[in-house]
């Protein structure tokens, strides 16, 4: 499970620096109609390189606070490490 803090309607997709228990994200999609979500999902599933059934998003449809699981991620971002 990971902890996001949602930047939506950026200049370009990326992971940011990590605020409190939360890692930042930057996406370009605006935060309409779901749109924001499920380019998250997608930007998720290929940092991870897993597809993007394997994001579930749990809890922060309409938050830019959000907790995703990602299933069995076969690599981690730059920056991530395993806890």
């Amino acid at each position: 499970m990971i902890s996001l803090r949602v930047q939506p309607r950026a200049r370009r997709d990326e992971l940011g620096e990590p605020l409190g228990g939360e890692l930042k994200v930057r996406i370009t999609a605006p935060p309409v109609d779901g749109q924001a979500n499920e380019h998250l999902v997608r930007f998720v599933a290929d940092s991870f390189g897993v597809p993007n059934s394997h994001v579930t998003l749990l809890t922060g449809g309409r938050n830019r606070s959000k907790r995703l699981r990602v299933a069995a991620p076969s690599r981690l971002p730059n920056g991530l490490s395993r806890p």
